[in-house]
């Protein structure tokens, strides 16, 4: 790197950059492990973490079963799920489960203190661990942001934009981030033997989305501008259930609510999904989503109605949506909700092994920045907040086990805040038309060109560089996928193949797809 650097600070334990949930308890599960935690703004405030309504998934029945858990991740994973992942997240999801009770975290529960659970879709039985109906994700994140704020062994740094990871010999020693006004933004080095990327997902560089503006994909695209493989990033989960009231981000209509009855319906009152599936309104979240868009398509409008299935209960049971759909005059216990398909989860991700190693030596990955094997080509609900604990968990321990601690010297300067640029809005449209719920050749090939103008236009700016660095591999593994698969549909491969191959590519890779014919998927065993 060429800039100047302005302070070098050097972090005696892990460095985690990401302050959500995957990143606030990997710290927590470090201690006493010396953590420093990068936050683009205060822990438990913003991002994906704090945004999700369903709940976590973890089999607390004695009814249920962790083998059970794991076959419906499996099946609705569309053949490209990991088995022995799958096996791995459900086994120890109760564990995490009371770590997180032990914790403090306030699950609902039934009048005899059992833990209330529900069900989802796709799911065989009620597993589902939620707070206040459909606030889990902040209620979590904000018990483990206020943990981690009182551990001795954790500094939480504020208001810092990272924008390239550094490396030395083959090996990730830091990263480099900025502070201050555009205007006059400085240069810090934060050096680690172990660095952490727990960074989110890539919603936001999607026009239309449930995701936070933060989501831009930045740790995939630093993680891939460094050489790291990114596994499946063609598989972009899109929530069927986004309200549809023109707001950007789109408030989200939880899962839940169809796992309470509630039934989609066009603008006569015909529910359509009976016909499409035998689950109906509970199969697996591609195959509602794409039902919800080939009506849109169609020229009809497409409404979520609870008023049967919740109605009088809707603001105890769900605050959150009842809170978005009054704010736009919409009363769900009376009325039903329209709603429309929105990016919602990215599936794919820095591949990553079962500690959370990366194929980069010093750098893990947890959460929805990174891809395990666990979720295939369509999460199954509720499973993202889980793979971010047991995955946090993981890495902790592998950390521990590797790194030894070392003095760290250099005061942290208290920055004035960098806003980091939003993804352009040309980028955003890009990847909504042509690299959305139904893709094509002529369509994935035409965003391939927009997106080379976007780093065009940014080639003096980092954060473009690694949006748009995601954006491109997101892109090219879909060329390559000569098939349909899960949230993967291909108008003109609608086949699906007999055998489910993951994908793995380099951004290298990537750029040479953009320019040639698509190679054929690979595999690759990350770095242990």
């Amino acid at each position: 790197m060429s800039r100047r650097i302005d302070n070098v600070i050097e972090c005696p334990g892990a460095l985690i950059l990401g302050a959500g949930m995957a990143g606030l308890f990997t710290a927590l599960k470090l201690a006493p492990f010396p953590a420093t935690v990068l936050a683009g703004a205060r822990p438990g405030t913003s991002g994906s973490s704090a945004w999700a309504q369903g709940g976590i998934a973890a089999a607390m029945d004695k009814r249920d079963s962790w083998q059970a858990h794991a076959a419906d991740t499996i099946r609705a994973g569309a053949g490209t799920t990991d088995p022995k992942i799958a096996e791995l997240v459900a086994r120890e999801a109760p564990a995490r489960i009371e770590d997180l009770i032990a914790y403090g975290a306030p699950f609902d529960r039934n009048p005899d203190g059992t833990l209330s659970l529900g069900r989802e879709a796709a799911h065989s039985a009620a597993r589902i661990v939620h707070v206040k109906g459909d606030r889990a994700g902040a209620e979590v994140t904000r018990t483990l942001a206020e943990r981690a704020l009182a551990a001795p062994s954790i500094r939480l740094l504020e208001g810092f934009h990272a924008i390239e990871l550094a490396v030395e010999d083959g090996r990730v020693t830091g990263i480099f981030a900025r502070y201050g006004l555009h205007t006059s933004a400085r240069l810090v080095l934060f050096r680690s033997n172990a660095v952490i990327f727990a960074t989110g997902g890539i919603g936001a560089l999607y026009a239309v989305t449930t995701n936070p503006p933060e989501a831009r994909g930045e740790g995939l695209g630093m993680a891939a501008r460094a050489g790291a493989v990114i596994a499946d990033a063609e598989f972009v989960q899109f929530h069927p259930t986004a309200i549809a009231i023109g707001r950007d981000p789109a408030p989200l209509a939880t899962e839940a609510l169809r796992g309470e009855g509630a039934v989609l319906v066009d603008e006569t009152g015909r529910r359509f999904m009976p016909s499409v599936h035998a689950d109906a309104e509970l199969a697996p979240r591609d195959v509602v989503a794409r039902a919800i868009h080939r009506q849109i398509a169609a020229g009809h409008r497409v409404f979520l109605d609870c008023r049967q299935a919740i109605g009088a209960q809707f603001a105890a049971h769900f605050p959150t949506v009842h809170a978005a759909c009054m704010s736009a005059g919409i009363d769900p216990a009376t009325q039903p909700i329209p709603v429309a398909p929105a990016a919602h989860y990215h599936m794919g991700g820095i591949a990553s092994d079962d500690c959370g190693r990366t194929s980069l030596d010093g750098l893990w990955a947890v959460g929805e920045c990174a891809s395990t094997g666990l979720h295939g080509a369509n999460r199954l609900a509720s499973n993202s907040l889980l793979e971010a604990l047991v995955f946090g968990a993981r890495a902790a321990e592998d950390v521990r086990s590797m790194i030894a601690p070392r003095d760290g010297h250099g005061l942290p300067p208290a920055p004035e805040r960098f806003a980091a640029p939003a993804p352009p809005q040309a980028l955003r449209e890009t990847m909504a038309r042509l690299v959305g719920m139904e893709r094509d050749e002529a369509g994935l090939r035409l965003a391939l060109h927009n997106i080379a103008a976007v780093e065009r236009a940014g080639a003096t700016e980092p954060a473009l560089l690694n949006m748009a660095a995601t954006a491109k591999l997101v892109t090219a593994a879909a060329l390559v996928r000569h098939e349909s698969r899960g949230s993967h549909f291909r108008s003109d491969y609608p086949q699906t193949d007999a055998a489910g191959k993951r994908s793995f590519l380099t951004l290298a890779e990537a750029e040479r797809i953009a320019v040639q014919p698509p190679v054929k998927l690979r595999s690759i065993t990350c770095a242990r």
